[in-house]
């Protein structure tokens, strides 16, 4: 078949869970023996050159972020218009289109270009967001419109994956009128991964990812300086940057912390990969995921993981408490501490049952397999067109 993905961000030009998800999946649908083309905005100075893959710019916004590292609308509406010009354009070219569902206007943007066509439509969740939830991340007046075009999404999805049981439930409840696919899991095994099952020393927390509100970076100090009550030698590496990394350096000095937590902000892969691997725990207290892949990936070399219970996080689904992890009640400083040092005290014995856990859930739930998930449905939906 003729496929086309529709994502307006591109990996390795953007980094993000979403952008290897669909990266991968174009991968995986050439693999199968199919045509693919990658509908996304501008991130490149040079045209990209990916084998098998035709990348396409259909919009021209560089930044899709404001200041607060919330998604604007600008970007969102400019990227559904030349997404819709794009496959008007092209009515007749694609046997099958798979578009994300991030943001919804993607989705209206599809099925009103291929209104009347043959072309079979797949919509991916990468999350499933509540109605007052929208308003709280956009603001009431664009909040409301932003629940009811997910609303107004999830009935026009005639196929509809997501990665979590608690987004398939939301999208049973927003409306939808099939039965979601929910996908084995995101796991993309790499062979050369040798794990770490040995303990290093000072045991040191690490925390990867985008300073924004919903990951609540800035109640990891509180949780550190309550777990080296327990583990005096306990040290913290916290990698990234944002908006919220000033509330961070706030509170380090606050609890005079500076000489035990460190913050190099963005660093090479190099650097996050030995970071992850030698951690005593991985900790992500976000309360908003919709898959979790670090879990896994911290997994690959043994390191377990603390995550925050959350309503709005899917990835407590993938922890079980002491094989890979745990999962704290709240960030609260209590909580999340002693759910730190829990891990930590664990030592070996949880080091290598969390790489136990990997290597049994690496064989099926992978990736890979999504995307065949995903792939056999299209390619159903496009015979019985």
């Amino acid at each position: 078949m003729r496929i086309a993905i529709a994502y307006d961000s591109l990996f390795p030009w953007s980094k993000g869970g979403g952008e290897r998800q669909y990266r991968r999946f174009a991968e995986e649908f050439v693999a199968a023996g199919h045509e693919v083309t990658y509908l996304t905005r501008l991130q490149w100075d040079e045209p990209p050159a990916i084998e098998g893959i035709e990348v396409v710019a259909v919009s021209t916004d560089r930044d899709l972020y404001d200041a607060n590292g919330v998604r604007t609308l600008g970007p969102a509406l400019r990227y559904a218009k030349g997404l819709a010009q794009h496959l008007r354009a092209h009515r007749g070219r694609y046997d099958a289109v798979l578009v994300a569902a991030l943001p919804t206007t993607n989705v209206l943007a599809v099925r009103a270009a291929l209104a009347g066509t043959k072309t079979a439509v797949a919509v991916d969740w990468l999350e499933v967001w509540r109605p007052d939830q929208w308003r709280k991340y956009s603001g009431f007046a664009i909040g409301t419109v932003a629940s009811v075009l997910q609303w107004t999404a999830a009935k026009l999805s005639p196929v509809a994956s997501c990665h979590s049981r608690m987004n398939a439930g939301r999208l049973k409840a927003s409306g939808l009128r099939s039965v979601p696919l929910v996908s084995p899991g995101l796991i993309d095994p790499r062979g050369d991964v040798e794990p770490q099952l040995s303990v290093t020393n000072p045991p040191t927390v690490v925390y990867v990812g985008r300073h924004i509100p919903d990951k609540r970076v800035e109640s990891l100090p509180a949780a550190i300086a309550h777990a080296r009550k327990q583990i005096p030698d306990l040290t913290a590496t916290i990698f990234g940057e944002g908006p919220s990394r000033a509330a961070v350096e706030a509170e380090i000095e606050r609890l005079g912390l500076r000489d035990v937590i460190r913050t190099p902000g963005f660093v090479s892969q190099e650097e996050l990969d030995h970071g992850i691997r030698t951690a005593a725990v991985l900790v992500n207290p976000s309360q908003r995921e919709g898959y979790g892949l670090v879990v896994v990936e911290a997994a690959a070399v043994g390191t377990p993981v603390v995550l925050a219970d959350a309503e709005d996080n899917a990835s407590v689904e993938l922890v079980e408490n002491s094989v890979n992890g745990q999962v704290a009640a709240s960030v609260a400083p209590s909580d999340l501490g002693d759910a730190i040092a829990s891990v930590v005290t664990a030592g070996e014995p949880l080091r290598k049952s969390t790489h136990d856990w990997y290597t049994r859930v690496s064989a099926t739930n992978t990736i890979k397999a999504a995307a065949l998930q995903i792939l056999d449905r299209l390619v159903r939906a496009a015979d019985l067109r």
